[in-house]
């Protein structure tokens, strides 16, 4: 998951969701609409506009991301493996552009760290080696591999150290190894420049600002430091030696030029012997502590650290002009002068300020990033030389050219004039006729310092012919038009501080100076009304966006909630539909139990019937077969002879027929008792039978009864 934080507000922008392990790196697009997140199963493109993933890079679990970023001035993504391979895409389109060959010969170096060129054209590839693999990317090639020291086992990160005037194309590799040291080489001339961090306070991770002039890194013990690139770099950079000594004492060698009124002397050539020279001693060596308070420019250890307590800082006034950051006459140079490379224009850019902000005439003046241009482009590594031989141009060969700014210099151009008219009269007769005026062929001229004809006008001229043929001239004009009489003699630029340069109309100046502050300062307000309005403009139609979503939202929920309501009642309907169901159906259940218990029961009152009623055949076939048996074992008894002997037995049986009669009838009258209680028809029909059945054995038992007591 990432999170973004608005830099300004320190708010939470979004956090956008894709990964599923930690999230390695993040590339930022130079527009600032795409970004690159990296983890080690995939890397995906995100939008910044939306917030919403656009892409996803995914890749064999075998293989592994190393890194995904995209390279600086232009749109293209380069994406790095774990098994070395490089290769880069289209980031409209993410078509693979090339692939860089693996090298085949030496180890493998584990790539893990990664560093491009501002101008993306180098790439610099480190890992688990001391080596590096510097790549060239509009060739696709492998430029050279260089070797680190051997205390350099692995190589945790690679920042490239810019410059302000090499156009992007940085030299300067830092390398920070395992040790905690980060070692700053040249990746032309493969040289150790400086190093800093040790063994004892390791760095954990650096990053170089975006102008190069410092580096702030996070140390071991969890400090951050920050260090001046200007401060190590000094032993390094130092400008050139002068090429005009100042001796001590007056006196000056005799390979030293002077410039003379007359002309320029220069030393005479030897032929061919051996020049004797003299060897110029420096003055005593002071004293050990004199020498060690002693700082160059007059200021000394003393007064150097009373300031530092005083100010803080380094005084503005004793710092380089280059140092003072852009002039405000000079911000949109670019547009008036656009150049091709980028060095070369921060070069201009830089030299142009510092010199508006030595003199403010100099930010007024028009032709000025003219004439500084080849100065720049020979100095382009320097920019303090080139800002100090500007300066030295200006006063001693710009003499009287800004005493009637804005206007070309009246006077210089009258002198040019009475120098043509002594020489080639004419030719200025000629010109005046025409209506060519000296601003018109000697002011282009000399406000480039003849650069602009020589450089934009090639032609066969030959130059040691102008400068045979200025010489002359300058020999041949008398003494009451010659131009030395109104110029001062050569002066270098004093020590210490820059001269004041105020020889111009300074109300004029000031006056075009406030004017121009005055319209930036409108355009400033201007500009910021119109990005407050914008931003209203762009509040106002989110605004109106949000509100439209919330009654798009609301419609939404209100149809949702008119479908929930229908469903609802669609449910309860269904739901009323099935509990009229079940209790018909609980109805039809509790009826056939009923009827089911009702047809056990009437079951079991059979069975109950049925069972009496076999009991009660038994019962009588037992006595019909009893009563069969007495009376057919019983002999013919005259009445006469009733007294006889067999008088009790027959006496035995009518008192068995009359017990007989007895349980007949209590039988009966239990029948015809069930036979009321009962409320079926069948039931009846069958009780009556057998009722009629036990009736008719009754009254047979009751004749056999009678007859035996009439036989008695």
């Amino acid at each position: 998951m990432e999170f973004l934080l608005c830099v300004y507000t320190k708010q939470l922008v979004s956090w956008m969701r894709g990964h599923e392990g930690a999230v390695s790196s993040v590339s930022v697009h130079g527009s600032g609409r795409y970004a690159i997140s990296t983890s080690a199963d995939t890397a995906q493109l995100w939008d910044l506009d939306t917030f919403q993933r656009k892409r996803k890079l995914n890749v064999r679990q075998s293989v592994g991301i190393q890194r995904v970023f995209f390279l600086p001035l232009g749109n293209t993504i380069l994406s790095c493996f774990n098994d070395d391979s490089i290769f880069a895409w289209e980031s409209d389109t993410l078509f693979c552009k090339y692939q860089l060959p693996v090298p085949d010969e030496g180890p493998r170096i584990h790539y893990k760290a990664f560093a491009v060129t501002r101008d993306g054209k180098i790439l610099a590839a480190g890992g688990r080696s001391n080596l590096l693999h510097l790549w060239c990317l509009d060739t696709r090639q492998l430029l050279r591999v260089v070797q680190m020291p051997p205390k350099v086992r692995t190589v945790r990160q690679l920042e490239f150290l810019p410059d302000s005037f090499d156009g992007g194309a940085s030299q300067t590799l830092g390398v920070l190894s395992q040790d905690g040291v980060m070692r700053f080489i040249n990746i032309q001339t493969c040289k150790l420049l400086f190093n800093i961090g040790s063994h004892d306070d390791a760095i954990t991770s650096a990053t170089v600002s975006p102008n190069g002039r410092h580096i702030v890194t996070i140390m071991d013990n969890g400090s951050l430091n920050i260090y001046s690139v200007q401060c190590l770099t000094q032993d390094y950079n130092k400008p050139p030696p002068s090429l005009v000594k100042v001796v001590s004492g007056g006196e000056c060698s005799a390979l030293t030029m002077k410039v003379k009124s007359e002309g320029v002397q220069r030393p005479a050539k030897n032929s061919g012997r051996r020049v004797k020279t003299k060897v110029l001693r420096p003055p005593a060596v002071p004293m050990t502590e004199d020498k060690e308070n002693e700082l160059p420019d007059g200021l000394n250890k003393k007064r150097l650290v009373t300031l530092l307590k005083a100010f803080g800082e380094y005084p503005a006034k004793y710092s380089s002009l280059t140092d003072k950051g852009l002039h405000s006459a000079y911000l949109s140079i670019q547009e008036r002068y656009p150049i091709k490379s980028q060095k070369l224009q921060r070069g201009l850019q830089r030299v142009l300020s510092a010199l508006a902000h030595w003199a403010a005439i100099f930010g007024e003046t028009d032709y000025l990033p003219l004439m500084a241009f080849p100065f720049v482009k020979l100095f382009q590594n320097n920019p303090l030389l080139c800002f100090e031989v500007v300066a030295t141009t200006i006063v001693n060969w710009c003499q009287h050219w800004f005493e009637y700014f804005p206007n070309p210099p009246l006077n210089v151009l009258s002198m040019a004039e009475n120098v043509l008219a002594h020489h080639d009269k004419e030719l200025l007769q000629h010109l005046i006729d025409c209506g060519v005026t000296s601003q018109l062929y000697v002011w282009p001229l000399l406000e480039t310092l003849f650069s602009e004809y020589f450089f934009h006008h090639r032609n066969n001229l030959d130059i040691s012919s102008v400068i045979k043929e200025t010489y002359r001239l300058m020999e041949s004009t008398p003494a009451d038009i010659h131009p030395r009489n109104m110029l001062d003699d050569f002066q270098p630029l004093t020590r210490g501080q820059y001269p004041v340069f105020n020889k111009y109309p300074t109300y004029i100046v000031e006056y075009q100076s406030q004017e121009r502050e005055r319209i930036r300062q409108q355009e400033v307000d201007y500009l910021r009304e119109r990005q407050a309005v914008q931003e209203l403009r762009a509040k106002a139609v989110q605004r109106q966006a949000e509100d439209e979503a919330w009654y798009t939202q609301q419609e939404i929920l209100q149809q949702a909630e008119e479908k929930r309501r229908d469903i609802l009642q669609q449910e309860e309907s269904k739901l009323a539909e099935q509990r009229t169901r079940l209790t018909a159906m609980k109805r039809e259940l509790k009826v056939k139990e009923l009827q089911l218990m009702d047809a056990a029961r009437r079951r079991f009152l059979k069975q109950q019937q049925d069972q009496r009623l076999t009991e009660l055949h038994r019962l009588d076939e037992q006595i019909q077969r009893k009563v069969c048996f007495h009376f057919s074992h019983l002999p013919v008894f005259n009445i006469e002879r009733r007294d006889s002997f067999f008088q009790p037995s027959f006496y035995f049986v009518c008192n068995v027929m009359g017990c007989l009669y007895v349980l007949y009838f209590l039988f009966y009258n239990c029948d015809l008792a069930k036979i009321k209680q009962s409320s079926s028809t069948d039931t009846t029909t069958q009780s009556y039978t057998w009722s009629k059945t036990n009736i008719q054995s009754i009254i047979q038992y009751k004749q056999v009864y009678i007859q035996c007591e009439q036989i008695r």
